[in-house]
């Protein structure tokens, strides 16, 4: 069983900011892929980015040049650094791990999920 918590969401203006935390609890966490996802109003979720056991990652094209995906294998944790952030990428954040061949942010391939943190940005 995996666990996984978020934390480091809030409220920015656009332009701003925000580091989103993800502790995952299984020792060897860093076997799986890791990955963002998140739900914006009126939408499914969708994947923003991915990283795989040996720091590769993947990007959404919205996610690409403004979001960085890390692992810190020594502190079980995933974060997500967002930068220059838009009213539109407001929404609930949520992390997510699973193990698999090829790693990349489709929602369906995931079965560990968190709770979400919600992002909220304003004009």
């Amino acid at each position: 069983q995996v666990r996984l918590a978020e934390s480091g969401g809030g409220s920015v203006q656009a332009g701003g900011s925000l580091r989103l935390s993800c502790s995952v609890s299984k020792p060897d966490y860093s076997l799986y892929c890791l990955a963002w996802f998140r739900q914006t109003p009126g939408k499914d979720h969708e994947g923003v980015a991915s990283i795989d056991d040996v720091g590769g990652a993947t990007y959404a094209d919205f996610a690409e040049g403004r979001f960085i995906i890390s692992r810190d294998v020594a502190d079980n944790t995933l974060y997500l650094q967002m930068d220059n952030l838009k009213v539109e990428d407001s929404g609930v954040y949520y992390c997510a791990a699973d193990r698999m061949v090829h790693c990349h942010p489709a929602p369906g391939d995931f079965g560990y999920w968190g709770q979400g943190t919600q992002v909220t940005v304003s004009s």
